[in-house]
């Protein structure tokens, strides 16, 4: 493999796939960074039995949709709670809005297709495609991953829809020394590139940056040398939303990609310096 990252430090924000991910890097002849962003994604129990009770007894107008994760989690706590064959009705029922590839397969594979999809896979791109409808006192149900989405939340609710939220993962952020042993190498460019591969991760650490005064020293970092990496389109748009524009981000919105990008990134760029 070539090795485009010679000698780049490469912090990996992500607890999932980290070894995998430090492998891929050091195969290229990159040197990996283990520097959790997020803590444990641990499946919430009590609120996806609340959300199904609700979804199930008052079924919505609308289910929107926003990872394929959350709801392959759902249907296999609809089965624990034998009551998968209702949820599937009441989503047949409904129209449905999905964002994202991986929750259209999470759909097709249940014979279920959205009647609206994001177009490049952000928040915004769903929020576009839904403008058409009209969603005024409509019950909209949603599914949303482990964090909440307050700017889908109030645009909806501007349009007059009744929103009910079902989280299926709750996020936890890391310890702070983790979160302060990241910044301060971001800060003095002890590292050459961060790969995100998540929302919470690029917002724990920016909270935990306005929390030390540093906030804009970080982003300066990220203007001035250190490269911003971005698994895909969503995570690309939650660092815009926090002031971080994402210099490296993969067509094929996978780990491996994101540092076969962030490879191809550097070598032309060796190639521009030559």
């Amino acid at each position: 493999m070539a090795q485009h990252l010679a000698g780049i430090r490469v912090a990996l924000t992500g607890p999932r796939k980290s070894k995998e991910m430090s492998l891929l890097v050091e195969k290229m002849g990159g040197i990996p960074l283990v520097r959790p962003a997020q803590g444990t994604v641990f499946l919430d129990d009590r609120n996806i039995r609340d959300g199904l009770v609700s979804w199930i007894s008052d079924s919505p107008d609308w289910a929107v949709l926003t990872t394929g994760m959350g709801l392959d989690a759902l249907f296999d706590m609809a089965e624990d709670m034998e009551v998968a064959g209702q949820l599937m009705d009441s989503l047949s029922e409904s129209s449905i809005a999905a964002r994202g590839y991986k929750t259209v397969n999470a759909l097709r594979k249940r014979k279920l297709n959205p009647l609206v999809r994001d177009d490049d896979g952000s928040t915004d791109g769903l929020i576009r495609e839904l403008e058409s409808h009209d969603l005024a006192g409509k019950k909209v149900i949603l599914q949303l991953h482990g964090e909440t989405a307050p700017k889908l939340v109030n645009w909806l609710q501007e349009q007059g829809a009744e929103v009910r939220q079902v989280l299926p993962y709750r996020h936890v952020p890391p310890e702070d020394h983790e979160l302060e042993q990241l910044l301060n190498e971001i800060v003095n460019h002890e590292v050459d590139a961060v790969a995100f591969t998540s929302g919470p991760q690029v917002r724990f650490l920016t909270a935990y940056a306005t929390s030390q005064g540093k906030l804009e020293q970080m982003l300066q970092a990220f203007r001035e040398g250190v490269v911003p990496a971005s698994v895909g389109k969503v995570t690309a748009n939650a660092m815009r939303e926090e002031g971080i524009e994402a210099l490296v981000v993969p067509e094929e919105e996978k780990m491996g990609a994101l540092i076969v990008e962030l490879g191809r990134y550097y070598a032309a760029a060796h190639v521009d310096k030559a």
